[in-house]
């Protein structure tokens, strides 16, 4: 696989990408870790819109598709050492502009997402820590957090919020996050901690609580759990430790997950991660923060795991693929170097 890369935009400290659709349009959208605003472009990358100017702190964006549609953000997480105030609020639009609405307090929260089944739809939130006393102070743990969620939100705001309940706690570093949908069109979602991964999934029955399971007790950066090599069972694809520099994928065999591919080249405060099928095949994209500052490719071909370096010296913080027009697209929000960035695919 290789990328033909266009720089579509600058914004400071870019960290967060989404697609989003409004005014009957679908948007690429684009926010940032510091105090800095959300951007919105055309699927082919023309700058459309300026959502907010801030406050940033946005480790998290996702559409809500309720009854009105509306754009989820996590507000005012700088970093692990400064997330204190933070929060997950909801933008809405009309004749007037964006208006950002309180969804709900969550000190520390960083990642976040909706699981649904026959029985609802479910937020399922992620904390990377409780609280901390000093810099880099890691001795409270954080946790899961799961809520029901109604056909709107429009009833929540900063004097009535949304009530979530923790189900999983006792996590250190809370970081990685992804969703993955069922054959049935169900969805579950897949948590890396320090602690391990851990598999997420609404109430069987109405009335029940949202499980959790812990799949891997490998420290897990972040995670993916997709069927790469096509045999009809889904695979655990790692980043590990918090911020490092591995990326691994865990097959199960008899019973348990066991490593059967570790990248041999190493890739320092590894973090961009987006899974996604391409022409009909299971893909990983990989970025990581220093040295190279490579973002990648990893699919199962011929047999074994095998890498294409798409670029080098970007430093993503996330990435996102979508089709376009037939067109094979990645977009990336290139943090080190405050790039947003397109990258139309194609086979080498």
């Amino acid at each position: 696989m290789k990328a033909e890369k266009k720089v579509i935009g600058s914004l400071n400290k870019c960290y967060a990408c989404a697609t989003y659709e409004y005014d009957g349009v679908n948007h690429l959208i684009v926010a940032a870790e510091k105090t800095d605003p959300c951007y919105s472009f055309t699927m082919d990358g023309k700058k459309a819109d300026t959502l907010w100017e801030g406050p940033g702190g946005v480790m998290t964006l996702l559409q809500f598709y309720g009854r009105e549609d509306v754009l989820l953000a996590t507000q005012k997480f700088y970093s692990p050492n400064d997330s204190a105030q933070a929060k997950i609020v909801y933008y809405t639009k009309d004749e007037n502009g964006w208006t950002c609405h309180v969804l709900c307090d969550l000190p520390f929260v960083h990642r976040f997402g909706i699981i649904e089944n026959i029985t609802g739809k479910y937020l399922v939130a992620c904390t990377l820590k409780s609280a901390h006393a000093f810099k880099n102070d890691w001795t409270c743990p954080g946790r899961i957090w799961t809520a029901k969620l109604p056909e709107s939100l429009l009833e929540f705001n900063e004097d009535h919020q949304l009530e979530l309940t923790p189900l999983v706690s006792g996590l250190y570093k809370n970081h990685g996050f992804a969703v993955h949908e069922n054959a049935d069109g169900s969805s579950f979602a897949v948590v890396g901690t320090e602690n391990g991964v851990y598999k997420v999934c609404p109430p069987e029955l109405y009335g029940t609580e949202c499980t959790a399971e812990c799949l891997l007790e490998t420290p897990a950066s972040d995670v993916l759990y997709l069927d790469f090599d096509n045999d009809g069972e889904r695979e655990l694809l790692v980043l590990s430790p918090f911020h490092g520099d591995t990326l691994s994928v865990y097959k199960m065999i008899n019973g348990a997950f066991e490593k059967v591919y570790e990248r041999e080249e190493k890739m320092p405060f590894i973090h961009a991660i987006y899974g996604a099928y391409v022409n009909g095949r299971c893909v990983a994209f990989v970025g990581n923060r220093q040295e190279a500052k490579e973002l990648i490719a990893l699919e199962y071909k011929d047999g074994s795991y095998q890498v294409s370096i798409l670029d080098q010296g970007a430093g993503p913080a996330n990435c996102m693929y979508y089709s376009d027009n037939g067109r094979d697209m990645l977009l990336a929000a290139n943090r080190e170097t405050d790039e947003i960035a397109l990258y139309e695919l194609s086979e080498d």
